[in-house]
């Protein structure tokens, strides 16, 4: 333990203390956002992402401990795992240098090598390689007995010998490696007869690249095309450069011996090594790819759940259609569903008046704050038509985002929720939810199905759900949660909760009605101690008779805030209320062994806005009088949405119903290298048109300010 806490220390450039402090609040069941928010003492001050680098390398130290074990047993049990061996896999904690310790050792198939042991052939592989014999032939024909035939029997043999040991010659795999390394090149072909069908993949139907310069975007994109058997993908080094480094590590001379080697060497590089270690490299370079996506998917997955919330107020949501008219449900201020219908004021119905008569029932009826429009089929003409209605004057109209939309209502969740109701009707509750507040709704939506992610189905899924899960748990806590209003689903995610604990709070709710405090959390079954320190600081109860029940400090720092108000003669009430007497406050009066600086600025900050949602305001949008993609011209400057972010550029909705692209070179007038750093996702951004691609549907947008034209200014 004591070598793993030095070696992470170290790599991540964190004191070893704090290291140390953070695997013991981990190994004792503390989450993340717990240790992050409540334990700065401990850890430094580390954040969520470092907290989670720690437990990363931590799980993977100890698996290669683990392999390292099962490497020692192998060979210890082949009764050749001698003092010096056991030294170097005992030192070595890199995971390519030990499976090439192990190479020799490993048990095989039956290869081609091990036949021509068992036939005898190893003395003349052992021949061969001194390189010393003048006359090759009257050695061999000792080796021609039993099932060895003839003499190019045995050569063969021995020569399939010396290209296994080259083959397990960490030396030579260290020479291709670093080829590999400095001259690969990625190759793509399209498969003969597919051409048609993978139309989607042209653009790599041939193409080549240096390894080391493909994004990880267009790797995940030929990787795909290799998966649906529309392109071959290669990855080559310099083979030339390659088989002269081996040819100088093992051929000595001109001898008939060494033209034998010289054979074997090019064999073990073609047969062994170079499919070895472009496997190697196609799964280095996968998973960087891989890390590369899943953090740009897990960077928006967090905007998009901390995009801003409505608030509680009472919401019309629409999901839009034209054949099936447009349905329409009215949400109280805590999104229960009141009533639901539909209006048809598109083609081919064309109900304009009905649907008006509708709309101004519901609104007058339920007194209507926000109307919320789903974004898909019919989007556009759906908020064009409502926003002309006279007497929605005075109520916000927002398009709201429908990705996932229709995977939520067909879910178990959904079903659960509204068991007597239709698809249709649970994805417009979805909608008017997302406006009121969109974590809240999200959470119950795979993150791979909201739309924010890219190639997220061809990454290693173990990865994303690890990331994703770890996303959602830290934006739910960040922003805290309101335990007599959210649902099993939200406080699923809350620290140190989980689905049991989730039914068991919304069960209690139920049955004796709204938590009056966090101390009556502790009569919910099976809430231990341990899950109560874990997530009571996460919780708000809202008109709690402790004040500090709606704040971010923790139970176990509300005597601090006690003796803060008596020592300033005032209740904690009056306290939180009066900024004048918080001035007063020297936080150095407080602190003691386990309360430092930190906690107490955490405790004075969270007391100037106690319960305060950390999001943004929400503000409202509208498109340009724009709907197709044929309306747009080059030049024109347009009002739009960010809706995803990749690596190579972000996509903006201008409501003509086609993503546009924001090339990453388009996006600032200065050099951008991460997208993320000049937008966030559900970004109202101003861009202007550069290229409209109608046969393909693509929309071709910039944010670089436009280049004066000097004839403006008495230029020629």
């Amino acid at each position: 333990m004591e070598q793993f806490i030095q070696m992470i220390a170290r790599a991540l450039q964190i004191a070893e203390r704090y290291v140390a402090n953070t695997l013991e609040l981990l190994s004792g069941g503390a989450t993340i956002p717990f240790i992050s928010r409540y334990r700065k003492e401990a850890t430094g001050g580390l954040d969520e992402v470092q907290i989670e680098q720690v437990k990363q390398m931590h799980e993977k130290l100890t698996e290669v401990a683990k392999r390292k074990e099962t490497i020692l047993a192998t060979i210890d049990e082949q009764g050749k795992l001698t003092p010096e061996l056991r030294q170097r896999i005992t030192a070595s904690w890199d995971a390519t240098e030990l499976e090439d310790i192990y190479l020799p050792y490993k048990p095989k198939r039956k290869t081609r090598a091990e036949v021509a042991r068992q036939r005898g052939l190893e003395p003349l592989a052992d021949l061969l390689m001194m390189q010393r014999e003048t006359n090759l032939m009257n050695r061999v024909r000792a080796f021609v007995k039993g099932e060895v035939k003839d003499e190019d029997e045995a050569l063969k043999g021995a020569r399939d010998i010396i290209a296994e040991r080259v083959n397990e010659d960490e030396r030579a795999r260290n020479q291709v490696r670093n080829l590999f390394s400095r001259t690969a090149t990625i190759t793509s072909k399209v498969v003969k007869g597919k051409e048609k069908e993978g139309q989607k993949f042209r653009d790599y139907f041939d193409w080549s690249e240096p390894l080391k310069r493909c994004t990880s975007h267009r790797l995940l994109a030929l990787r795909r095309g290799e998966a649906e058997g529309i392109l071959k993908v290669t990855i080559t080094p310099d083979e030339e450069e390659c088989r002269e480094r081996l040819e100088r590590m093992y051929v000595k001379g001109h001898g008939e011996c060494a033209t034998h080697v010289c054979e074997a060497v090019s064999d073990s590089y073609k047969r062994l090594l170079k499919p070895s270690i472009e496997t190697e490299f196609a799964a280095l370079s996968k998973e960087k790819a891989d890390v590369e996506a899943i953090r740009i998917f897990a960077e928006n997955l967090k905007q998009l759940l901390l995009s801003s919330p409505l608030g509680q107020k009472r919401v019309l949501g629409i999901d839009p259609g034209f054949r099936t008219g447009c349905k329409l449900v009215c949400l109280d201020a805590q999104g229960a569903l009141l009533h639901h219908s539909i209006m048809s004021p598109h083609p081919p119905k064309n109900q304009y008046r009905e649907s008006m008569a509708t709309m101004k029932y519901l609104i007058e009826k339920y007194q209507v704050e926000a109307i919320a429009i789903g974004n898909g089929t019919a989007g556009r003409e759906t908020e064009e038509f409502v926003r002309h209605l006279p007497f929605v004057e005075g109520i916000e109209v927002y398009s709201v985002s429908e990705d996932g939309a229709s995977v939520y209502s067909a879910s178990k969740i959904a079903r659960e929720e509204f068991p007597d109701y239709d698809v249709t009707v649970r994805g417009a509750v979805s909608i008017g939810r997302r406006l009121m507040d969109p974590l809240a709704e999200l959470v119950k939506i795979d993150p791979k199905s909201i739309g924010v992610g890219q190639y997220q189905h061809d990454v290693d899924q173990a990865m994303l759900k690890r990331s994703l899960d770890q996303v959602v748990e830290n934006c739910v806590n960040l922003v805290g949660v309101n335990v007599n209003t959210a649902s099993k689903h939200l406080l699923t995610y809350v620290s140190g909760l989980g689905p049991v604990l989730a039914q068991n709070i919304v069960d209690y709710r139920t049955e004796n009605g709204p938590f009056r405090s966090r101390k009556e959390l502790m009569k919910v079954p099976r809430m231990g101690a341990k899950a109560f320190e874990q997530c009571a600081g996460f919780l708000r109860i809202p008109q709690a008779k402790n004040p500090l029940d709606n704040s971010a400090v923790h139970p176990e720092s509300y005597p601090i805030v006690e003796q803060m108000a008596k020592d300033q003669h005032c209740t904690v009430q009056e306290l939180i209320g009066n900024k004048e007497l918080r001035v007063k406050i020297d936080l150095a009066h407080y602190v003691t062994s386990s309360v430092g600086m930190p906690t107490l600025t955490d405790i004075m900050q969270e007391l100037d806005k106690p319960g305060l949602d950390p999001r943004k305001p929400l503000t409202a949008f509208r498109f340009a009088n724009v709907h197709t993609l044929e309306e747009l011209r080059e030049g024109m400057t347009l009002p739009g949405i960010v809706t995803n972010i990749t690596n190579f550029g972000c996509f903006v909705d201008v409501g003509v119903h086609q993503d546009g692209l924001v090339h990453i070179s388009q996006m600032a007038d200065k050099f951008v290298s991460d997208p993320t750093t000049v937008v966030s996702l559900r970004q109202q951004v101003m861009v202007r048109v550069l290229e409209v691609d109608l046969k393909r549907k693509r929309l071709s947008l910039t944010m670089k300010r436009p280049t004066p034209d000097p004839s403006l200014y008495g230029g020629e």
